[in-house]
């Protein structure tokens, strides 16, 4: 493509605080980062799409007349599309497009999420829709077309910290709530596993046992939530559950409770090595209550924290994929330990969200 006439990127993210939370409408603290999907195009004369995607080393037609049939479950392009179509986006000519991207796939990094909040953005803005310019309504069109669309388990954290950028800590109300956090954090290594993982499967099991030991709780005290207070009444409840419901259930709430500690440090005195203390906490959670760290990523862990990371844990849904390590000055030798453990290392910054590119 010689000429652009419109071009759109979104970013990765990292999840601070609150993985594997957002689902069950708990807070979360998440930070966009400077791996990005990049969506540039030309405009066409008809109703054709012809996306170039030169990563996989495929490339897309699409023809907009009527409700699109999806080629495969989880066909972004094409729900985009039906998404926006439904809720009344004008889509008044094709276009020539080439997406490229940076972030790590299919590893937990967001990858997905981005796509669909930049392609959101980039239709909008190609059809002067003044929704291009509301990071939340983005998000939530990304959520609709990646989620609901294929009735899978996610949550809503990658859309908005996609479309939003910086640092944000998200609270699971009605309405949702964002606020932005001040993006003072140094560097960070991202460390790839480079072990596929099954997302939707990981966060499904996740999710179908935490919900499952909530509503055993629910048959003795009706007024039971994750958001509640946890009683000594109700822990020892917990505690005659069977393991593959108690373990998560009862992680669920130290998670809970860590991104409270979390909040309390980006909104007060912030403490690197108190920020980095609490990541670690998490990872021993994540690993032993919920399951979903890997022998590969704990290697990949224990040598970043070795190198003098003050802090690491793995990001995403688990099973594989990626992990992340703060690392204030010290991002290069703790690059090389990751990537001496096996992992593929990317030393990455914060960064903002959805954005026009020239």
């Amino acid at each position: 493509m010689t000429m652009t006439d419109l071009c759109i990127s979104a970013p990765g993210r990292i999840c601070l605080f609150g993985e594997h939370q957002d689902y069950l409408g708990l807070d979360v603290i998440a930070a966009a980062i400077d791996l990005r999907i990049t969506i540039r195009g030309r405009k066409r004369a008809d109703r054709r799409f012809v996306i170039d995607l030169p990563d996989l080393g495929t490339v897309e037609e699409i023809i907009l007349e009527g409700e699109l049939a999806y080629a495969n479950k989880r066909d972004y392009l094409r729900s985009v599309l039906n998404v926006l179509r439904r809720k009344g986006a004008a889509i008044p000519s094709g276009w020539d497009v080439v997406v490229r991207g940076t972030i790590p796939t299919n590893a937990g990094t967001a990858s997905s999420s981005a796509l669909v909040v930049a392609w959101n953005r980039f239709l909008l803005q190609a059809g002067g829709d003044p929704r291009a310019e509301s990071p939340g309504e983005i998000a939530e069109l990304g959520f609709l077309a990646e989620v609901a669309e294929f009735r899978e388990p996610g949550g809503k954290m990658d859309h908005y910290t996609a479309a939003f950028g910086g640092i944000i800590w998200l609270v699971f109300d009605d309405p949702l709530k964002v606020t932005r956090l001040d993006p003072f954090l140094k560097e960070f290594v991202l460390g790839n596993s480079l072990e596929k993982k099954d997302t939707t499967g990981t966060l499904g099991s996740v999710k179908d046992r935490v919900l499952s030991g909530v509503e055993e709780i629910r048959k003795a005290f009706p007024a039971f939530g994750l958001k509640e207070p946890l009683t000594v009444e109700v822990g020892r409840k917990i505690d005659k559950l069977g393991p593959l419901v108690r373990k998560p259930l009862k992680g669920a709430f130290v998670n809970r409770d860590l991104t409270k500690e979390g909040v309390k440090l980006f909104t007060g005195n912030f403490d690197g090595e108190e920020f980095g203390k609490l990541l670690t906490r998490q990872q021993d959670v994540l690993r032993e209550d919920l399951g979903i760290s890997t022998s590969k990523i704990d290697r990949m862990i224990d040598a970043a924290l070795a190198a003098g990371a003050l802090g690491a844990k793995i990001n995403g849904s688990g099973g594989g994929g990626c992990m992340f390590a703060y690392t204030p000055g010290c991002a290069g030798p703790v690059a090389e330990a990751v990537e001496k453990a096996g992992g593929r290392a990317y030393i990455v910054r914060v960064d903002d969200g959805v954005r026009a590119e020239p």
